[in-house]
């Protein structure tokens, strides 16, 4: 019965830091992108549709990018 617990105590701990990682990724992509061609519209909509997979895609492709280009 402890291990059961010692298991929901990390699920829930890594549900909450990809929860509080999304919701960064998100705030970051509409503060901080630009609107040409509708670039930010398409981030949101990936990062609100896929969740955890497009905040990571953004964090991994985007932002990067976005730094090199805009320097935000």
């Amino acid at each position: 019965m402890i291990g059961f617990s010692y298991v929901f105590i990390l699920s829930a701990f890594i549900g909450l830091l990809s929860f509080v990682f999304w919701v960064w990724t998100l705030i970051d992509c509409v503060k901080k992108e630009t609107d040409i061609g509708n670039t930010r519209l398409i981030w949101v909509i990936i990062i609100v549709l896929t969740y955890i997979i497009g905040a990571f895609l953004y964090y991994l492709i985007r932002r990067p990018k976005r730094h090199l280009e805009l320097g935000k």
